[in-house]
């Protein structure tokens, strides 16, 4: 249920039956994220892009209710060339090829 980097701080700061493991890569030479993938755990998202679509969407519905709100709309464009930009960079490799942002499918990936 948690993403990798809660994964790792849960790790560093609580441990496993209380002793801290501080780096997962040093321990098991593999990322966290790794291991979930292998274990078929792992997100259809990367976690980065997921946590700007979740941002995307949380602006758009504050700006459906509050359409002056015109510093909110410009966090809303920035986000979105963030997520376009990130699209760019994982597609092929962990999204599809046809993938294009839009709220709708932002809403369907997030749920």
């Amino acid at each position: 249920g948690d993403d990798p980097s809660q994964i790792g701080m849960k790790l560093r700061d609580e441990g496993v039956q209380g002793v801290p493991v501080p780096d997962v890569k040093a321990v098991t030479d593999k990322k966290v994220g790794e291991i979930l993938d292998e274990h078929d755990a792992g997100r259809a998202v990367p976690e980065d892009l997921r946590n700007l679509l979740a941002r995307a969407v949380r602006l758009r519905d504050h700006i459906d209710e509050n359409q002056t709100d015109y510093h909110n709309k410009r966090a809303l464009q920035n986000t979105e060339s963030k997520i376009r930009r990130l699209i760019d960079y994982y597609r092929g490799d962990e999204i599809d090829e046809t993938f294009a942002y839009s709220y709708e499918a932002a809403v369907e990936i997030l749920e």
